[in-house]
């Protein structure tokens, strides 16, 4: 009879320890999909905006055409990118277009003192920064749950449970890494 009894307690801390870990993977899951979402709103506030600064710009720059174009594509690019490192390779790409972009709009006197071009490039700043901060809270989630599925003894379950690894938002080219500069 004890043998049982202590059969039948190890069962239950066995299968209490599994539903702990379980739950806990699920949570770290659903932390790092709310956190994507929270890129996603911004990298949309940002994408939205750019057409607006775009068409300012052609207002005073109509001959950049090129850089315009590229713009346009690359903003084109990255909100058709379907998962994260795609995502992050056009968002890297579209930094370094709106990079160019305001290197040309340094060159125009009149578009710098444009109360509209102004406004747009401090809600462009303002964007890439709520961007950097959603994308740190994402790495962070992400990095957190990858912890927790990798982890020994609980590896050897998680993926039998159908817990993969994220994927961390990182830039890929490293002049995206920087800001784009927006002079003001």
């Amino acid at each position: 009879m004890l043998p049982l009894a202590i059969g039948a307690v190890l069962a239950v801390m066995l299968m209490t320890w599994a539903v702990v870990l379980y739950n806990g993977w699920v949570k770290g899951r659903n932390r790092a999909k709310n956190a994507w979402s929270q890129i996603d709103v911004q990298l949309k506030r940002r994408h939205d905006l750019i057409p607006n600064l775009v068409e300012t710009v052609r207002g005073f720059a109509a001959h950049e055409q090129e850089t315009l174009e590229s713009v346009i594509e690359a903003r084109a690019r990255a909100t058709a990118a379907p998962d994260v490192r795609s995502t992050a390779r056009a968002e890297s790409a579209l930094g370094g277009a709106l990079g160019r972009l305001m290197v040309v709009a340094e060159q125009y006197p009149a578009l710098q003192a444009n109360d509209n071009f102004l406004a747009l490039q401090e809600e462009l700043a303002s964007t890439e920064n709520r961007i950097g901060f959603a994308r740190q809270h994402y790495n962070d989630s992400v990095m957190d749950y990858n912890t927790a599925i990798q982890s020994f003894p609980a590896n050897f379950l998680s993926g039998s449970f159908g817990f993969t690894e994220e994927t961390h938002f990182e830039l890929t080219d490293e002049a995206a890494r920087r800001t784009p500069a927006v002079a003001f």
